[in-house]
């Protein structure tokens, strides 16, 4: 009986040696992987590719990524909120590793897509007073409002480019008061101004998705429930706030038959927000 103990004792001793010896063989496998990638993967080539604005340079000064960087200790999210925040104008990024020692940095600009005007409502300069104490009441304790003084370029999302010079070239907006404004971050605007600035991406990008950007001179989102805008020179079109995608195309095709039926020398306007019907033409007085 004491020699079946001693063996069985002997088997759970080796049992434990091997359990113990698979434990630092693991470890030791990982401290190599670890120690291999932090001296072999070392970033000694970065590569731009997709930039026409920026040179290379600047888009890897402003990625923060040095010769030397690990490849595998890098955080792409963080090289990528960089470069957007940085420069402007790239609209997405996506960093690449190429072993043993490459970064690619794929970047995709953007061009600007709209002007938005000086522009405060009475409600957002009363605000801006009261914060300020320049109303004779008590100072707020929230931060004053940052009104923007200079007209701004956006990109179709909504992204602040930089401070609009007098020849754009793009659309107009009016009825956005930007608060803040810094280029490389999303345009933000008072509370209740959030349904207009929403309203704008969607045009927008409906008008980029038509290729009609350029038919646009001005958009005027001043009013409550319906879009303004100059279209095609000729035509003020009022779109619902609603749908803006599907007003897009239905005003498109009301043009063409204004056109055809008018000849092109037509002007009016172009009301798609009655119920009675999906386009009302009011020819322009002659």
């Amino acid at each position: 009986m004491a020699s079946m103990r001693h063996n069985r004792t002997r088997r759970r001793g080796r049992r434990r040696s091997g359990a113990l010896f698979k434990m630092l063989c693991a470890g030791a496998l990982v401290a190599a992987a670890t120690l291999g990638a932090t001296v072999f993967f070392q970033v000694e080539t970065i590569v731009v590719v997709g930039n026409s604005r920026y040179t290379e340079q600047e888009v890897i000064e402003a990625s923060g990524v040095q010769i030397g960087d690990n490849l595998f200790q890098m955080n792409k999210n963080q090289i990528s909120q960089r470069i957007l925040q940085r420069l402007p104008y790239v609209g997405e990024v996506s960093p690449q590793r190429g072993l043993p020692s490459t970064l690619t940095l794929q970047v995709t600009e953007i061009a600007a897509a709209a002007r938005v005007e000086v522009y405060a409502e009475p409600s957002v300069q009363e605000q801006e007073e009261t914060d300020s104490g320049e109303s004779g009441e008590e100072k707020s304790s929230a931060e004053p409002l940052t009104l923007a003084e200079q007209p701004w370029l956006i990109s179709v999302s909504g992204k602040l480019l930089e401070v609009a010079p007098e020849e754009a070239g793009t659309l107009t907006v009016t009825g956005l008061t930007l608060l803040a404004p810094q280029a490389g971050t999303m345009a933000a605007v008072p509370q209740e101004q959030q349904y207009r600035l929403e309203a704008l991406k969607e045009l927008l990008l409906g008008l980029e998705e038509l290729g009609q950007l350029e038919w646009v001179s001005n958009v005027d989102l001043t009013h409550s429930t319906w879009v303004g805008m100059r279209y095609r020179e000729n035509f003020e079109a009022r779109l619902p706030l609603q749908d803006l995608s599907h007003s897009l195309a239905v005003l498109s095709a009301a043009v063409e038959n204004i056109l055809q039926t008018w000849g092109e020398q037509a002007a009016g306007t172009i009301d798609l927000t009655q119920e009675m019907a999906d386009a009302i033409f009011t020819p322009a007085e002659s």
